[in-house]
């Protein structure tokens, strides 16, 4: 089991930066995927990025790449987001997600095994 807390999210201007954290609990953590999913109203909920375990394959959708950058510390249990150059259509909750296989990320937010509650990024023009 784990469980995913996330902060740092707020209201911020067109190119401003935000660094989002997630923290997890349970000793398996460095043994889990971890990744970011956004969903912006009316829409589904879709990939923003993943790291595997170990740090040392990393995931961005297209329009993120450049911009936003993902770490983990397995030491500290968390996860974090560097979102640099934000844009308003970056606004959207974003949901810190941890999964034991790498590859179902791709496979959509409905295969997922935890998630955290989400955070809010709003960006202004």
């Amino acid at each position: 089991q784990v469980h995913l807390v996330e902060s740092g999210g707020g209201l911020v201007h067109t190119g401003d930066s935000l660094r989002l954290s997630c923290a997890a609990s349970g000793r398996t953590f460095s043994s889990y995927t971890m990744g970011w999913f956004r969903q912006a109203p009316g829409k589904e909920r879709e990939l923003v990025t993943a790291i595997n375990y170990n740090g040392r394959s990393t995931y961005y959708t297209p329009s993120v790449k450049g911009r936003f950058s993902i770490s983990r510390d397995n030491a500290k249990n968390t996860v974090s987001l560097q979102m640099n150059s934000l844009k308003p259509e970056d606004t959207a909750v974003y949901y810190c997600a941890a999964d034991s296989s790498f590859t179902r990320f791709h496979y959509g937010a409905g295969t997922i095994d935890y998630w955290g509650q989400g955070t809010q990024v709003t960006v202004s023009s």
